[in-house]
């Protein structure tokens, strides 16, 4: 199917779904939520065995689109609650996605970026890319990455990322685990066919079966925990903070907290 956010290419056992609005840096709209879910369901059901996603242009993805920022102070809470139960299914579904998935990524992964590429199974970066969990730097709240952040890093050095909002590079990323590899610019993408090729040589039943289990050890867990993710995904959207946050950072101004 046509895509407007992405593109998705396959070549025989390999799958790439390459985030499709560089003009944006990539940036995570609505659109661009439903079209991933869509690819990956394609690849999922095509004859690929892995799926590559990377990002086009300097960056991997820098967060949610402006525009979409800007719509959420307007929305009503049921919408704000629908809004954050699709950005846990799309983390969800990287989460537990049947087939091995390698992140390549070329640039800066930012906020909803960063957990794009985090969740998938193996996360390849160049030296110059840049994390973050940036949340609270704008009167909002990281709750649905925190579910799988904890889980992947320990709590410790999550509440170090989500608390502060700090930037961080490839190497402290790897150095932490959410980074597996960091490799030059150059060979992103065929060190990313490479792994994928070695993975494509184990038994795909072994893969899709490991994958499957690994997941059933924390699956209860996860969704009573994103339950609760969601509603304060939600919630601190009603709160001044919020909308002064909101505000300063569309308007590039220094925020003026109300504590509430």
């Amino acid at each position: 199917m046509p895509y407007a956010t992405l593109t998705l290419q396959s070549d025989g056992d390999i799958a790439a779904i390459t985030l499709n609005r560089p003009e944006k840096r990539n940036a995570i709209s609505t659109e661009m939520i439903e079209e991933l879910l869509a690819a990956l369901e394609e690849a999922e059901a095509s004859p690929a065995r892995v799926v590559i996603l990377t990002g086009a242009g300097k960056a991997f993805c820098s967060g949610m689109d402006l525009d979409a920022l800007a719509a959420l102070a307007q929305q009503s809470p049921e919408q704000n609650l629908e809004d954050s139960k699709r950005m846990a299914r799309m983390f969800r579904r990287l989460w537990s996605y049947s087939k091995p998935l390698i992140a390549a990524v070329n640039g800066p992964a930012i906020a909803g970026g960063c957990g794009i590429a985090t969740l998938c199974d193996f996360t390849l970066a160049v030296p110059e890319a840049k994390f973050g969990y940036t949340e609270v730097r704008i009167g909002f709240i990281p709750a649905i990455v925190s579910v799988f952040l904890i889980r992947q890093i320990g709590e410790k050095r999550a509440r170090d990322l989500l608390l502060t909002g700090r930037i961080f590079d490839a190497e402290e990323a790897q150095r932490m685990g959410l980074v597996t590899e960091v490799v030059s610019r150059e060979e992103l993408m065929d060190i990313a066919r490479e792994l994928a090729a070695a993975l494509v040589a184990a038994s795909p039943t072994s893969l899709a079966r490991t994958k499957r289990l690994l997941c059933r050890f924390a699956e209860e867990e996860i969704d009573r925990e994103l339950a609760c993710a969601i509603e304060e995904n939600a919630r601190i959207r009603t709160t001044a903070d919020f909308r002064e946050g909101l505000a300063s950072f569309l308007e590039k101004r220094r925020a003026s907290w109300h504590g509430r």
